[in-house]
């Protein structure tokens, strides 16, 4: 199995995601060994997911604050009590520059990760259904964010003029969702608290008949390239080094 230099020293991460449950479902594993080591870990949330569900009886007015409210009773579960909401509608991701971009940039200099975590802006055709436009658009605008605003003390001004946030770099990008995959994290031993994690979804999951098994036949199949035994679980990345 491959390795980083932060697989055992990390000391700070920022994930950047869609939707809320986003996190949970792709590295609630690995988030969960990397709280349990002592990184501080920090969530950005750019859309609060109006459009999910699966229960017509629901008001839809009351989906954003239902899924920000059991997105952080999750990361809770996973020892994450970073987390901002920008509550951008579904949708409004695609555009390149703006609000998005500049808050990124913000929260990339506030918590000063050595690890950025986000979505891969490429199609992953083995995974067509998760390749939703705001998946990719986040991926991109948080790559955007890294490179070079996020380490460039002149752009944006307002950031360090305003606010007093200097430039930083973020040393590596792990990308989720990626057909591209070179990093695998061996969550075997966390696995039940991501099943608990997502379990707290209930607005996106309470349907699903067996969600521990759902998870495991989406991340059992890692542990070959993993190079792990049978039954072993993992989660997968593509990280891409910042220096």
């Amino acid at each position: 199995m491959s390795e980083t230099r932060f697989d055992n020293a990390l000391e700070r991460v920022l994930v950047v995601i869609a939707h809320p449950d986003d996190a949970e479902f792709w590295l609630g594993g690995t988030i969960a060994r990397w709280t349990a080591s002592g990184a501080e870990v920090s969530y950005l949330v750019l859309t609060d997911g109006e459009a999910g569900g699966f229960d017509p009886g629901v008001p839809r007015a009351d989906i954003p604050r239902i899924r920000r409210a059991e997105q952080e009773a999750a990361a809770a579960v996973l020892g994450v009590s970073d987390i901002r909401f920008l509550g951008l509608r579904e949708g409004s991701l695609l555009q390149p520059r703006g609000e998005p971009h500049a808050e990124v940039v913000r929260a990339i200099r506030r918590t000063r990760p050595q690890v950025v975590v986000t979505w891969s802006p490429e199609w992953n055709w083995q995974r067509f259904r998760s390749c939703h436009p705001d998946h990719l658009a986040t991926g991109a605008v948080t790559l955007r964010a890294v490179y070079p605003d996020a380490g460039n003390r002149f752009a944006p001004t307002f950031l360090l003029e305003d606010a007093g946030l200097e430039a930083w770099t973020a040393e590596e990008i792990w990308l989720i969702n990626s057909p591209h995959s070179n990093h695998y994290v061996d969550v075997t031993g966390t696995f039940e608290a991501k099943v608990r994690a997502v379990a707290v979804h209930r607005s996106q999951t309470a349907h699903y008949a067996d969600l521990a098994g759902r998870l495991r036949g989406r991340i059992a199949p890692n542990a070959v390239p993993a190079g792990l035994p049978e039954g072993r679980l993992a989660e997968a990345f593509q990280v891409v080094s910042n220096r």
